[in-house]
């Protein structure tokens, strides 16, 4: 399918009727059993993340110049809904998990292959990204760009990438989940929930005092995991209408408990300067919220699925699920290819200026084509990372890997 994109787009350029024959060799060129809703809930949950760092993370200018990391929910509390819809990453990992299930039901080799390949495509997007990471720090840095931008710009690009290592964590529980999900079904996840309630009132129950800090660590995998053993146990038929209409019922009302009642952060995201935040590790909320928004993706996908049939609004999901790694790994970089050149020439409105007032919010929305019109130039060179390195040799796969483990050095040293 790849190559219809590329070989339709060069015969018809970028006009309204050529764009319109490329929609249609797409459809054309799409197996018949492609589940297109899935593809697309993929794809709006991917757009989800940009999306969100990039409205919801700003930068402010100290007196050297130099770029620090800020958010406009410090300012304004009245943002947090807004995070809500934006984080997603639970119909990330619902449809991680109902892909998995499928392909590894598909698999012509051992379970072990099959890892294998799942977590290569998942690899070598990362390995690319901080490899190129690590030739551009010390080449910025001699042009003058202040240490400070530097800490700043790594942890934006670490950023993004911890998703990479948990997510191949629970792909490589695959087996286990499908086991649980023929058991149990739907309600395979239901421990999972418990564990990370528990870990909740250790954490902030009448005890919170004698529990140390890093007790808050045993919720990364269940967390996560949660979400993903819903689509495991959707992939597998175990949950229907009537369960996702319950997991949608009790999600929402599971937030609204831990939100009013017991007063969890409102925001899913981490405020700069708050005592307590839902996202790391994630938090009962958090589960609370892919609960409800995967009883709601499960709920739309047949009709999401009827949609998509018109070749105009399946071809640009086709298009973001071929750069689904790209664009997950590269967006804060194509943000930071705006920012720190602009840091050289002081404060600019919803750029670098302090996100600490209304104005901001629709100065930066002015900017948000900005870094989509970058992510699409970083893409067109970036993307041959999402490809199998056929032509590379182990010295150049070598190189990369310890390219990529320098900057995973440099960036927790500064941080």
């Amino acid at each position: 399918m790849s190559a219809a994109i590329t070989t339709g787009a060069t015969r018809t350029g970028p006009s309204l009727g050529g764009l319109r024959r490329l929609a249609r060799r797409i459809d054309r060129d799409t197996p018949a059993h492609r589940d297109r809703a899935i593809d697309a809930l993929r794809a709006i949950a991917l757009l989800a993340v940009p999306a969100g760092h990039w409205m919801l993370g700003g930068f402010t200018l100290d007196d050297a110049g130099a770029l620090h990391n800020a958010s406009p929910l410090s300012s304004f509390a009245a943002l947090a809904p807004a995070s809500w819809v934006l984080q997603m990453l639970g119909i990330f990992f619902l449809v991680g998990g109902y892909a998995s299930v499928l392909s590894y039901r598909r698999r012509t080799g051992s379970a072990g292959a099959w890892l294998r390949g799942r977590i290569a495509r998942l690899g070598r997007p990362v390995l690319g990204v901080t490899a190129v990471w690590a030739v551009l720090a010390p080449l910025l840095y001699a042009a003058g760009v202040p240490v400070t931008t530097l800490r700043t710009g790594a942890t934006l690009v670490v950023q993004p990438l911890w998703f990479v290592g948990v997510y191949a964590v629970v792909t490589a529980l695959t087996p286990y989940c499908v086991g649980a999900a023929r058991r149990l079904g739907g309600w395979a996840a239901a421990p999972l929930l418990a564990s990370v309630a528990v870990v909740d009132f250790l954490r902030y129950g009448p005890y919170a005092d004698a529990v140390p800090s890093w007790v808050a660590l045993v919720n990364v995998l269940p967390g996560w995991l949660f979400a993903y053993q819903l689509g495991v146990s959707w992939g597998e038929g175990r949950i229907g209408r009537r369960g996702a209409a319950l997991l949608c019922a009790g999600g929402t009302a599971l937030f609204a408990v831990l939100l009013l009642l017991f007063h969890y952060p409102a925001s899913m995201v981490g405020v700069p300067g708050a005592a307590r935040t839902n996202s790391h590790p994630p938090s009962l909320l958090v589960l609370a919220l892919a609960a409800a928004q995967s009883g709601a993706a499960i709920l739309v996908r047949d009709r999401l699925a009827r949609w998509l049939a018109r070749p105009a609004l399946w071809a640009p999901v086709v298009v973001v699920n071929l750069s689904a790694m790209t664009v997950l790994c590269w967006h804060q970089s194509a943000m930071l290819a705006a920012a720190v050149p602009a840091a050289a020439l002081g404060g600019l409105p919803g750029l670098t200026t302090a996100p600490d007032t209304a104005l901001w919010i629709v100065q930066r929305l002015a900017w948000l084509p900005v870094f989509a019109t970058l992510l699409v130039l970083i893409a067109r060179y970036a993307r041959r990372f999402e490809a199998p390195w056929a032509r590379s040799t182990a010295a150049r796969r070598t190189a990369a890997g310890l390219l990529s483990a320098g900057f995973a050095v440099f960036a927790l040293g500064l941080a």
